[in-house]
């Protein structure tokens, strides 16, 4: 069981943690897929929940690497921009499309995919193994899942309609790459 604190492993501890956030990440695109909106959320939130722990375990046991930076970027990238871009188009969008302002709809989710992605691979070029910054310039992306899931919560209630959806998903991608200091936990 040493394999699980070598640093080296591409299966230490810290990464098996990803590798379970990255399956939840795909159970809950499959439950998407399905129209299980309870089951996609609670799966999306036990990804944000291996994304706290494996940093945690990391830091704790020395397990950072460039690989490990890696593997939780792109576990990040499905569970906190694919997914929560998924759950907004199964649970807002889908068959609305045509009655919405399809450049927009088309717009909101490419630009909110493409600034996730900007954001994990501009933190992964600034990162450093084992080093943890004070602060996070722009919103993380598991921030910014957090906030598509509130908004989606506000759609819920009908005091906001799909167009604002759309444009509250801009704003949240724009703030992924914004200068907004945000304090590391």
């Amino acid at each position: 069981m040493t394999f699980l604190f070598n640093k080296n492993n591409h299966f230490n501890l810290a990464n098996i943690v990803t590798f379970f956030n990255i399956a939840a990440g795909i159970f809950a695109i499959y439950f998407l897929t399905h129209q299980e909106f309870f089951a996609a959320a609670l799966f999306a939130w036990l990804a944000g929940g291996f994304d706290i722990i494996d940093g945690k375990i990391a830091r704790k046991y020395n397990l950072s690497t460039e690989f490990g930076i890696q593997l939780d970027s792109y576990a990040d990238f499905l569970s906190f921009v694919i997914v929560p871009t998924m759950y907004i188009y199964f649970a807002v969008i889908d068959t609305k499309e045509l009655e919405l302002n399809t450049v927009l709809v088309v717009f909101a989710f490419v630009y909110y995919v493409i600034s996730g992605l900007r954001r994990l691979i501009q933190f992964n070029i600034n990162s450093n193994e084992g080093e943890v910054s004070k602060y996070f310039t722009g919103v993380p992306t598991p921030l910014g899942a957090i906030l598509l899931w509130l908004t989606y919560l506000v759609y819920l209630t009908g005091f906001i309609n799909e167009t604002i959806v759309l444009v509250l998903m801009i704003v949240i991608g724009f703030l992924l790459n914004s200068k907004v200091k945000i304090p590391h936990p």
